[in-house]
């Protein structure tokens, strides 16, 4: 349906992992071999935490209808700001009109959100999902994606406290009101979400086949096994990257999540466990 990239680590700026690498972001967006989709030109977006910024200042937010390839302002924006951690994402509408409130981050205070996929029978289910958001929050919900939806429903039931727990109950309740309304299978995709300090990115769908998703190699080990490789010499030694699909060919660069699984990113280093197994 789409493609995206979360980054964390030293200041950077993003041109490097959405213009510059040899598969960037950009580059899928026009040719997505993982994809269900070649092309994803029904805009993008791009939310970053400035580089300075104290911890729980809300991120800048660049969104736009035009294909990523298409947009001056993504090359210029991308290639002048600095971050330690950003979310950027190209899209692909699965139906939702093409409009600038449909594309991802979505954000929230200090928090991101994106979406690999969909919810399969959103328009049935659309009504009583809506009902489940917090009545403070439903005016934020200002775009028509299932997305923004689910967004909205996790920081209800407590993403900011604990958004493994929030995001596993999300799921769960789409899986149950899909159930009542006779929907198989309702949830489908990939998930990132980040309060500006660590990312959570959530590889399930309800048929335990989801779109795909890879967490980069430590830096470490990939520039002792190329130390010669001068674009590996960007990063520091605790940056890691998420993403919908491996941004070179370089081996051993990305690893495939395993189905069921959320990939936590932090000042500590890189872990998986185990989601709604």
């Amino acid at each position: 349906m789409c493609r995206w990239v979360a980054y964390a680590g030293e200041a950077l700026h993003p041109s490097t992992l959405i213009l510059d690498t040899p598969h960037s972001l950009v580059a899928q967006s026009l040719n997505s071999p993982l994809g269900k989709e070649t092309v994803n030109g029904d805009g993008f977006g791009i939310g970053w935490y400035p580089a300075g910024d104290v911890p729980g200042k809300a991120p800048a937010l660049f969104r736009s209808v035009e294909p990523a390839w298409f947009d001056e302002n993504l090359s210029e924006i991308a290639r002048a700001i600095e971050t330690p951690l950003f979310f950027a994402h190209v899209r692909a509408a699965s139906g939702p009109p093409i409009q600038r409130t449909n594309c991802h981050p979505f954000r929230h205070e200090n928090w991101l959100f994106m979406h690999n996929g969909a919810l399969h029978g959103f328009t049935r289910m659309r009504r009583e999902l809506l009902l489940l958001i917090d009545p403070a929050l439903f005016p934020e919900v200002r775009g028509t994606t299932d997305s923004e939806v689910l967004f909205h429903l996790a920081l209800t039931h407590g993403l900011r406290e604990d958004p493994l727990a929030a995001m596993s109950r999300t799921l769960r309740e789409v899986e149950r009101i899909g159930d009542e309304l006779g929907i198989p299978h309702p949830v489908q995709g990939t998930f990132a979400v980040t309060d500006g300090t660590t990312i959570w990115a959530f590889r399930y769908s309800s048929i335990h086949d989801s779109r795909t998703l890879f967490y980069s190699e430590d830096l470490g080990t990939l520039q002792q096994t190329y130390p010669d490789l001068d674009r590996l010499r960007v990063f520091t030694k605790g940056a890691r990257v998420v993403v919908s699909e491996p941004l070179s060919d370089l081996p051993g660069a990305f690893i495939e999540v395993p189905e069921s699984t959320v990939v936590v990113v932090d000042r500590t280093g890189c872990r998986l466990e185990p989601f709604l197994r």
